[in-house]
């Protein structure tokens, strides 16, 4: 089964809204961020400025990747182009990594410097900043997350999770800064360490997902045993003999072969064939494509 220019048009649409909107908020922050952190002297803020500005750079790789994977299949690419969104993961989970990394390594830097006495204690600023921006990227955590699992894009799933990475970080930010403004300055830095771990946990996470579409790897158990009921629900098919899935970017090929009585003639195999094939593309979404093959019966 191939994607109609519906689902196309859906995928797409709901893709690009919800990356302009991502762009557009994480602008907003990286801005707010920054300045708050520059004017309240706190590294932790500046540090969360920097991620929010990582996932504008990331929301675009999103928009390109899901571009190029909604192209429709050709004769270079019979099977389509559904693992460039895969592809767009990865650079998403390098990314990640990168930034997380550059805010831990300026981070251990201040903790090790912090016997000189030289570090500053954050202004209030930072700390509204911080409480604004847990907010506001936790919404749209949620927002995309949703958005990710009704059209099932792993490249929006990834995004959304930078979402959460960023609100994880903020999170950090205002622990940091509280207690550094409770007289303990070494927590602003801190923060930013641990930061650097959540942010290096989502970057591993989004990494696997997108390795594991790659490399064929079948549906979960769960996926595969409610499709077995949907097949053998069927008028005429006794039994099935085989039945294979695997995924293919952020669809799924499923190969079946099902068992019906030998005495069968070869339209009224068809026919059943058809009908499972029917069932499966009417139950199951994301199934790209499905090869139904007729065994006969035995005991």
């Amino acid at each position: 089964m191939e994607k109609t220019d519906r689902q196309n048009e859906k995928f797409l649409s709901t893709a690009m809204r919800v990356s302009v909107i991502s762009i557009v908020v994480n602008v907003f922050l990286s801005l707010i961020k920054l300045l708050a952190g520059l004017f309240a002297h706190s590294g932790a803020m500046i540090s969360d400025a920097v991620h929010s500005a990582s996932d504008v750079f990331s929301t675009l790789v999103v928009m390109a990747g899901v571009s190029l994977s909604n192209k429709q299949a050709d004769k270079e690419h019979p099977f389509g182009h559904e693992r460039l969104e895969c592809v767009a993961s990865l650079l998403l989970a390098v990314v990640l990594a990168a930034t997380g990394a550059g805010i831990g390594y300026t981070s251990i830097k201040k903790i090790a410097d912090s016997g000189s006495g030289k570090l500053v204690v954050p202004g209030a600023a930072a700390l509204v900043t911080a409480v604004i921006s847990i907010a506001v990227k936790e919404l749209m955590y949620r927002y995309t997350i949703s958005a990710a699992k009704k059209i099932n894009s792993g490249a929006l799933k990834a995004d959304a999770w930078h979402h959460r990475s960023d609100a994880l970080s903020s999170v950090g930010s205002f622990v940091g800064i509280l207690g550094a403004r409770l007289g303990y300055p070494v927590l602003d830095p801190v923060a930013g360490a641990v930061i650097c771990v959540f942010i290096e946990k989502a970057a591993v996470e989004i990494f696997l997902d997108a390795v594991n579409k790659m490399i064929d790897r079948a549906c979960p158990d769960e996926y595969s045993d409610k499709m077995r009921e949907v097949i053998l629900a069927t008028e005429d098919v006794l039994a099935i003999d085989e039945l294979r899935t695997r995924l293919f970017g952020s669809r799924v090929y499923v190969e079946v072969e099902i068992a019906m009585d030998p005495l069968k003639t070869l339209a009224q195999s068809h026919d059943t064939a058809e009908k499972v094939h029917d069932s499966i593309e009417r139950e199951f979404p994301d199934v790209k494509h499905c090869m139904v093959h007729v065994n006969p019966y035995s005991k």
